[in-house]
């Protein structure tokens, strides 16, 4: 049986390359940082002139990358893990997904640094919310002595560590060679999409 084609990541994909490309032949990225990008000091009491209402800044960031390796990886991701979770949780739950990671990766970073006046820009954040989803709905689970429920929140849990200790590992490098990369941000992503997935999945098969 065929399954439809992923329209709206391939949507997502579209209208994330657009903005790059428009910021780039305009010569503003680091303006449309500051003004789209997500600001934790924002929350914290910190005044931007002319910058976009802070709770839209989770997702207007998404759409702000710090150049080609950035966007291009991102894009990466997104085409591998969020064309198959179109087609498990079909084109809205793959905006939930985006859209929830969105925030979920925007408030952890705040956590993270609640007084930090760097702008948290990236698809990432969003994108590791479909990267978690995917490793729930296509990782295959070893065996286990334990009941099917205990071993699915083990295999939840592993999943969660070891995604952590990646992107830690990310930001220590990243700090070392004078890079920002959005570690926290990651995590709070992929966490949404670890504890989205299955109810997502059920919620859209419930008359089935």
């Amino acid at each position: 049986m065929k399954t439809a084609p992923p329209r709206m990541t391939a949507t997502i994909a579209a209208v994330t390359i657009a903005s790059f490309v428009l910021l780039t032949v305009i010569g503003k990225p680091d303006a449309a940082a500051a003004v789209g990008g997500f600001i934790p000091a924002r929350l914290s009491g910190l005044q931007v002139v002319g910058a976009l209402p802070v709770w839209l800044t989770p997702l207007s960031a998404t759409l702000l990358h710090g150049g080609a390796i950035h966007i291009g990886f991102n894009l990466l991701m997104l085409f591998y893990c969020g064309r198959e979770d179109e087609v498990a949780l079909g084109p809205p739950g793959i905006v939930v997904l985006y859209v929830v990671g969105a925030y979920a990766a925007a408030a952890a970073q705040y956590v993270a640094g609640p007084h930090s006046p760097v702008p948290m820009i990236g698809a990432s954040g969003a994108i590791s919310a479909l990267v978690g989803a995917y490793a729930i709905l296509y990782g295959q689970r070893r065996p286990s002595k334990y009941s099917p429920a205990v071993a699915r929140w083990l295999h939840i849990g592993w999943l969660a560590l070891a995604w952590i200790a990646v992107q830690l590992m990310l930001g220590l490098v990243s700090r070392t060679e004078g890079m920002a990369i959005a570690a926290a941000a990651h995590i709070g992503g992929f966490i949404a999409g670890l504890v989205l997935a299955r109810p997502m999945l059920a919620w859209r098969y419930r008359k089935a």
